[in-house]
Parts: C-alpha cells; structure tokens; sequence
C-alpha cells in the first residue's frame, strides 16, 4: 500500500496511532469525545482544547450523530482544528455509548475535527467515512483490531477522496 493512499492534499495523515484510544472507558459521550479531542491536541491538531470540545457539544445538540452499527461520529468544523484529523475510540469490551443512534449504543467512536473554513472537506470527510463505516467488514475490521496502527491505517486507506 503506498503512503499516498493515507495522505490528504496537504501532505498530512488524517489519523496516527497516538490518536487510537483502544478499550476506552468513558461515561457518556461528551466524555469520549474529550478524551478524543485531548488526544489530538495533544498532536498539535488542536489550538484550544476546550473550545474545540465546546464546539463539538454544540454540534452534538443539533442532531444525534450515532450510525447504525455502533458508531459514533461526533464531529465539528472549528476554529481550534489546525488540520482535518480523526481520532478513534474503540470501547473496552462490555462499554457502550448513547450516541442517538436508532439501532442502540455506539462501542466505535470516530471524533472528526476540520479546520472552520473547509466546509467542503469537512463533509467530505464525513460522506467518504459514513460509506466505509455502512460496510458490517469495515466496522468489525475496527473493532477486533488490537493494534492502534492497525486502526489507524483502516481509517487512513477509507478516506481516499482529495486525489479527484
């Protein structure tokens, strides 16, 4: 697989490994999705932590982002993002998280943050994700991965889509 396949048009993979929390423990999804974003800040994919949480809750009230099949897609376009990037959370065994979704509880979390002005991108981002995630292989391929790099090349390969 060449590295192209996990890079966006500025050069930048969308996830690494340090942004993979595997058997995450979180107590409702507010706190998933912190726990997300504090890894990426953490990268340097964040300006302001706790703005870009903000802004990601009140994105949260606006409509339920729960996907049938245990997802979770919490998401913003935010001043705070330096860069598209995703951060994966994959639910310890027996944990699961209301994310609104019709079909029940989310046990795979994807947090999306994208920069304020990349509306396009953003729901690209979103459009490209949401097909790979409606694939059952694609969502277990997530859940049974033990290794963060492992998760974070999945995500990375699914999101080909700036080379059109």
């Amino acid at each position: 697989m060449s590295d192209e396949l996990s890079l966006n048009e500025k050069g930048a993979v969308l996830t690494e490994p340090e942004m993979v929390i595997l058997q995450m423990v979180a107590k409702d999804r507010t706190d998933a999705a912190a726990q997300l974003a504090e890894r990426m800040y953490r990268q340097g994919r964040l300006t302001d932590l706790e703005g870009f949480i903000n802004d990601v809750s009140a994105r949260e009230h606006q409509m339920a982002t729960g996907l049938p099949g245990g997802i979770g897609l919490p998401h913003a376009r935010s001043r705070y993002a330096v860069q598209t990037s995703i951060a994966v959370g994959i639910c310890k065994y027996g944990h699961s998280l209301d994310f609104g979704a019709s079909d029940g509880p989310a046990t795979v979390v994807l947090l999306i943050a994208t920069p304020a002005a990349s509306f396009s991108e953003h729901l690209e981002v979103l459009a490209t994700l949401a097909r790979s995630l409606f694939r059952p292989a694609f969502r277990d391929s997530l859940r049974h991965a033990e290794d963060a790099e492992v998760i974070a090349e999945l995500i990375n390969s699914s999101l080909v889509f700036f080379d059109h």
